[in-house]
């Protein structure tokens, strides 16, 4: 009961994040779209739909199932060491991020990750709806990599759920084209991942793309020397040199891409 109740806050903070970041994205937009939104969304929308229903066919519900399981038979570190139970939270969110962090910096260090990971940045517009543009490729191994990360950490499911909710928000907000204060933006970026920290991310020049990987904290990105903050944001342009065209962008040619010759 407690897993079928954790699985629908997960969706309706999915589509609640979603709805309201594209309303303030609208209001107050940080940078008019170039091309339309309208498809971009369908096209968008319509790769998280694909990878929605193959997912759940092949994995279900694996990453909840683990969790429970490493909890109910006390397996996993985060068992063998008596703990408060708010430390033990905590650590599965920053444990998760920090392997996220590793995960991202890999999907652009090697070739045969990128591949699949270049789905995501061929995106000529940056806003709520590229954070749900990824290719079932990287997200079935991403889903596998988890699985293992719960069953090593022990990690139990209002961890796990805590954690991929925070998730979803975060690459909701930093993906969004939204005109943050920048004293807010700057205070944020202390412990978290901005719009304008991401925005550079997205930048097609691959030595400010090859930087910022962190989702949930900034921590990672400040620790381990891959930030790069000194940008000119409104010079940013956004994708991937060889993929201007918006006409072999649509969702037939991205789920094929990653097997198309590579461009870097």
């Amino acid at each position: 009961m407690l897993e079928a109740n954790l699985s629908w806050v997960r969706m309706a903070v999915f589509f609640g994040g979603l709805i309201f970041f594209l309303l303030v994205e609208l209001v107050i937009p940080y940078r008019r779209p170039s091309i339309s939104k309208l498809k971009r969304w369908l096209i968008n929308l319509g790769l998280t739909t694909f990878n929605t229903v193959v997912l759940r066919l092949v994995f279900g519900g694996a990453i909840v199932a683990t969790a429970a399981y490493v909890t109910k038979n006390q397996m996993g570190v985060l068992n063998m060491v008596a703990m408060p139970y708010w430390l033990k939270l905590l650590i599965t969110v920053a444990f998760m991020d920090l392997m996220l962090y590793v995960w991202h910096l890999l999907n652009h260090e090697m070739p045969f990750l990128w591949r699949f990971h270049r789905v995501h940045h061929t995106d000529k517009n940056m806003d709520v709806s590229t954070a749900t543009r990824f290719h079932l490729g990287e997200l079935s191994i991403s889903a596998c990599i988890k699985i293992g990360l719960v069953f090593f950490l022990g990690a139990d499911l209002l961890g796990v759920t805590i954690f991929e909710t925070a998730l979803v928000l975060s690459a909701q907000f930093h993906h969004s084209s939204l005109k943050v204060p920048w004293w807010f933006e700057r205070i944020f970026w202390v412990l978290f991942v901005p719009p304008s920290m991401h925005r550079i991310h997205h930048s097609v020049k691959i030595r400010e793309r090859d930087s910022n990987y962190g989702t949930i904290f900034s921590l990672w990105d400040r620790v381990l020397g891959t930030m790069v903050s000194r940008v000119e944001q409104n010079k940013i342009i956004i994708g991937v040199g060889g993929h201007f065209d918006q006409k072999k962008l649509g969702l037939q040619r991205l789920l094929v891409m990653p097997f198309a010759k590579p461009v870097r």
